[in-house]
């Protein structure tokens, strides 16, 4: 078959800027029940990354969004478009995709009640899922950031408006959901809580039963004896049953469930809870700027980029705990650990991954991970023409053409293209020739031989142009006893875990081990689920 001659812009799409993050990829594997992972295909193709099609997402020919924002929950996912427009899939028996109906979809669909608001970051809890964004047409006088909230124990299968015990035109900052609660942050640093207490995850002094009203937490305990007091919040993130925040001071308070040492308490104050928000003290003199809470472990970033992490302790061997983190470094590059099933964490042929192992199936520069009950997720950016290069060849690599992009990208400096086709080679020598390779071989017809060398000599022309330094990595967590915490034992209380051979991280969890945070090299952002 005759070779189509290309020229760079019909390769590149006729891109222009290459300033600025123009092109953008989900990636997304793991478990696959309810189609929260928007694949098709057999357990051990899910548990390879692969970005999603933009033809998933039905846009327009020619129609290019790049992608801001991603959460998971126990079996669905939600998505930010760089448009404003919020994408939902998966289960949705609870009414948590926000279309109105309890059916399930395997494919994102576009939330159709907030196409009037740009939608500008997004959670997801067990069953419910929230969104903060600003209407299209906005005067100055209504709030350019609202909170929207949906699924169970949010009062409706379709997004609503949610003040609570904010005053209304409040900005809201933050939103974090847990299993059965919500937390909200606002711009002057407050917290409001709803949902279930009966672990005193709402921080009000007291457990309860039944569903809970909104109401703003007031009390902080800074020190045991001292009368507690209001504290200026900046971050705040959610457990299964259990709450975190960071302080304008860098200070972490925890509350909620403490039984498997997810609050980093050397003891607790009211059994296996602490009711309302508690410093802790094992992180005194620390500042630290991301925080982030898995189903029974927690995960903290500080200002220096160390990781700390804590909970998932006294994990009965009959009753195990399904929990991982996700962690990118600061050279972009992404590692896994804890419950490992589905391959959410690192993708092998383990139930669970002891010490950080190397996710390397994504390229281009990590923006956010993201983990639920069994699937992860991870968004990633081309903010170069490097970048966008490798992106291309991404999406065309395939067994034969492996070895020979492998060593152009080795010798240009495109790690991640490398790492993506090593790791295609080594499982197909491992795995055989199965059919998700097969398949992707078969798409590659002998007419991308052209753009391919073309894309291949742009990489080349590329390879030493400075990109500038990447000042964040990303972190995103959920783990089965200690291996979440990546230190291989279970004893307690923060520690500092043991990173992978790099510098900076970024950070998100689902569940861990540990009652006191133990040190792990230097992070940039976070996430536990």
């Amino acid at each position: 078959m005759a070779e189509r001659d290309m020229d760079i812009d019909d390769v590149l799409c006729n891109l222009r800027v290459v300033g600025m993050p123009t092109k953008s990829a989900i990636y997304i594997w793991g478990y696959n029940q309810s189609g929260q992972t928007a694949r098709k295909g057999k357990e051990c193709h899910l548990r390879i990354p692969k970005s999603l099609p933009p033809k998933l997402f039905k846009l327009r020919n020619g129609e290019s969004l790049r992608w801001t924002d991603i959460a998971c929950g126990r079996e669905h996912t939600a998505a930010v478009a760089s448009d404003g427009s919020l994408f939902t899939w998966g289960a949705n028996e609870f009414g948590q995709l926000g279309d109105g109906t309890e059916e399930s979809s395997k494919e994102p669909k576009k939330v159709k009640a907030l196409e009037t608001e740009f939608v500008k970051s997004v959670s997801c809890g067990a069953h419910c899922t929230a969104a903060i964004a600003e209407p299209r047409e906005n005067d100055g006088t209504v709030s350019k950031s609202r909170l929207w909230v949906w699924g169970q124990n949010q009062g409706s299968d379709n997004p609503r408006l949610f003040w609570g015990a904010f005053t209304p035109n409040m900005v809201i900052q933050q939103v974090s959901c847990g299993a059965v609660h919500v937390v909200a942050l606002s711009e002057h640093g407050l917290l409001q809580a709803w949902g279930y207490n009966e672990y005193g995850q709402l921080g009000r002094g007291c457990t309860s039963q039944g569903l809970q009203g909104a109401r703003v937490l007031n009390a902080y305990a800074r020190f045991l004896d001292d009368a507690p007091e209001l504290v200026k919040i900046v971050r705040v993130s959610c457990g299964e049953y259990h709450t975190a925040a960071i302080s304008e001071n860098g200070e972490v308070y925890t509350w909620g469930l403490g039984s498997m040492g997810q609050l980093g308490h050397c003891s607790l104050q009211s059994a296996d809870k602490e009711l309302i928000p508690r410093r802790v003290v094992a992180l005194d003199g620390i500042i630290v700027q991301d925080v982030s809470c898995g189903g029974v472990h927690s995960c903290a970033v500080t200002q220096d980029g160390a990781l700390y992490a804590w909970g998932g302790g006294h994990v009965s061997v009959l009753l195990p705990v399904d929990t991982l983190t996700l962690v990118s470094m600061k050279d972009g590059r992404i590692y896994g650990w804890g419950y490992n099933s589905y391959g959410q964490a690192a993708n092998e042929k383990s139930t669970y991954t002891w010490f950080p192992s190397p996710v390397d199936w994504c390229v281009g520069e990590v923006r956010r991970l993201a983990a639920g009950g069994g699937h992860s997720a991870v968004l990633t950016d081309a903010c170069s023409l490097k970048e966008l290069c490798e992106f291309k060849l991404a999406e065309i690599v395939n067994i034969s053409n492996a070895q020979l992009m492998e060593d152009v990208a080795s010798r240009t400096g495109a790690d991640a293209l490398a790492r993506l086709c090593e790791k295609l080679r080594k499982h197909s020598d491992e795995q055989g020739e199965c059919e998700f390779l097969e398949k992707q071989r078969d798409e590659t017809v002998e007419a991308k031989a052209g753009p391919r060398r073309l894309l291949l000599h742009c990489l080349l022309f590329t390879a030493r142009r400075t990109d500038g330094g990447r000042d964040s990595a990303e972190m995103e967590g959920s783990g089965r006893e200690n291996a979440a915490l990546g230190g291989g034992t279970r004893d307690g209380g923060p520690r500092r875990a043991r990173p992978p051979p790099s510098s900076s991280v970024s950070l998100s969890c689902e569940t861990s081990s540990s009652s006191v945070p133990h040190w792990s090299p230097p992070p940039s952002s976070l996430y536990c689920a």
